[in-house]
């Protein structure tokens, strides 16, 4: 339940939504004008910054991003997206997330990501899911007792893995009816999307789905099989011409990273219809991985300096989950942003991290966050004052390793239970191969704060001390 402080900052809130629909252009910079007034800690000052620079220039990118998403999107989905997101995620949220952290000493994410199910109708090159099959799965119940935990303590955005979580997809929708304040978004590979799913998504109003694809069809088709890339064609059609929000899930390895991060793919999403694109890198993770697709470093400069080039250039919004370290302080993991919990309701700090000491069975969220693993992670980040070298994992592997043995961690693989060392000597020669590109990259970034840099490294300094006088601990 909201306290009455926040109820009333969230009807305030919805008029200023209202009051954007009748003109946007003219209307938005008034809006970001009353929400730095709601933003007392100044938290999203840089991005108040950008929106009305944005507004009052008709060429800016942003503005043309803007201008698509009251042209192309149905406006009751349009309007409880943004309500969801800024109203209830952005401000709210935090402000709810900040006070739990404050008062708990631990953290709280932002975002969750939950498995439905291991279950999935492909069986895609690397992919760790494959290994369960359909055993594993979460009852509705428990996913609702998640997002209700979830939301006490200020987390209001819900992601979906898997498997392919679209298995579950009458579940999924069921969830979005019962908390219509939060947003529901899916990584998802789109062969089960169908008229009749797109009818649900246009009742609900809350539910985004972000469609993997690797490239063009020869690309796809080798990591997903045979005729994948033409169901997710079909399937772009029926959301597009639903108005429905869509987004591209984009895996870049070294078979394809010149193709993701090409101008024509982008352009080509762009006409699909795609609002956003999560870029991730491939991990070697689990029995069946593939070291030789994780890409080089050269091939993860080119994706940095890509997708830079994106943001001014291309009405698309792009987020790129390892080389954007530098505008969130590094690593997001660990409930710092986000967390995943497993089909077998293992609570794990990061997608790609299968190890935990918490289980959604017998621990509560708030348990978890303040269970040794997590702790382990709240103490230790930043990973590295390079923040372009975020992650404990693919940048830093000794600092996992480190950190699931003191946190006593298991291994939540339940098939092929993976040693954390030897999870870790997969991505030593990619992680000193990627070093000296991060650090000239890091040292000559624009428009970043240098002096935001400076923070970062001493606060790695002070954490390092705190480990070692044992106050980590």
């Amino acid at each position: 339940m909201g306290t009455v402080r926040e109820k009333l900052e969230a009807f305030g809130l919805k008029k200023v939504l209202d009051y954007l629909d009748g003109n946007p252009q003219e209307n938005v910079p008034k809006a970001v004008s009353w929400l730095r007034k709601l933003d007392k800690d100044g938290m999203y000052e840089s991005a108040y910054n950008i929106v009305e620079k944005a507004m009052t220039d008709p060429s800016n990118n942003w503005n043309k991003f803007m201008t698509d998403a009251y042209t192309n999107i149905d406006s009751g989905v349009r309007h409880k997206m943004f309500e969801n997101l800024i109203v209830n995620s952005a401000i709210i949220g935090i402000q709810r997330k900040n006070k739990m952290e404050e008062k708990y000493d631990c953290n709280i994410p932002w975002a969750i990501l939950m498995d439905p199910t291991s279950a999935c109708n492909l069986h895609c090159t690397g992919c760790w899911a494959a290994e369960y099959g359909n055993k594993l799965n979460l009852t509705y119940e428990q996913m609702d007792d998640v997002v209700r935990q979830g939301k006490e303590l200020g987390t209001f955005m819900y992601i979906f893995s898997g498997g392919e979580p679209l298995v579950r997809k009458d579940d999924i929708i069921k969830l979005c009816e019962a908390h219509p304040d939060c947003e529901f978004l899916a990584f998802t590979n789109a062969t089960l999307i169908d008229n009749k799913f797109a009818d649900d998504m246009l009742r609900v109003k809350n539910f985004v789905p972000a469609i993997s694809i690797e490239g063009y069809e020869e690309q796809t088709d080798f990591r997903r099989g045979k005729g994948t890339y033409q169901n997710v064609i079909r399937a772009m059609k029926i959301l597009r011409d639903k108005k429905l929000p869509f987004g591209a899930s984009l895996c870049y390895t070294s078979k394809n990273a010149e193709t993701i991060g090409s101008d024509e793919y982008f352009d080509f999403l762009i006409n699909q219809g795609c609002k956003f694109a999560w870029i991730f890198t491939y991990m070697p993770v689990g029995i069946d991985a593939v070291p030789e697709l994780m890409a080089t470093a050269e091939q993860r400069k080119f994706m940095y300096n890509q997708i830079r080039k994106f943001r001014k250039t291309k009405p698309i919004f792009t987020m790129d989950f390892w080389n954007d370290g530098e505008y969130v302080n590094g690593c997001i993991a660990g409930g710092r942003c986000y967390l995943h919990i497993n089909a077998n309701g293992d609570i794990e700090p990061c997608a790609f991290i299968h190890y935990a000491d918490s289980n959604i069975k017998d621990k509560t969220l708030l348990e978890a966050y303040q269970s040794p693993m997590f702790m382990q992670y709240r103490r230790n980040q930043p990973f590295n004052s390079d923040m372009l070298r975020p992650c404990p994992l693919l940048d830093n592997p000794p600092r996992l390793a480190q950190m699931v043995k003191k946190a006593g961690a298991y291994s939540t693989d339940l098939t092929h239970p993976e040693d954390v060392d030897s999870l870790c000597n997969k991505c030593v020669d990619a992680a000193k191969g990627w070093a000296p590109v991060a650090k000239k990259l890091w040292d000559n970034c624009e428009g970043l704060d240098h002096s935001k840099k400076k923070q970062a490294a001493e606060k790695e300094h002070k954490e390092k001390i705190r480990v070692k006088v044992g106050k980590a601990e």
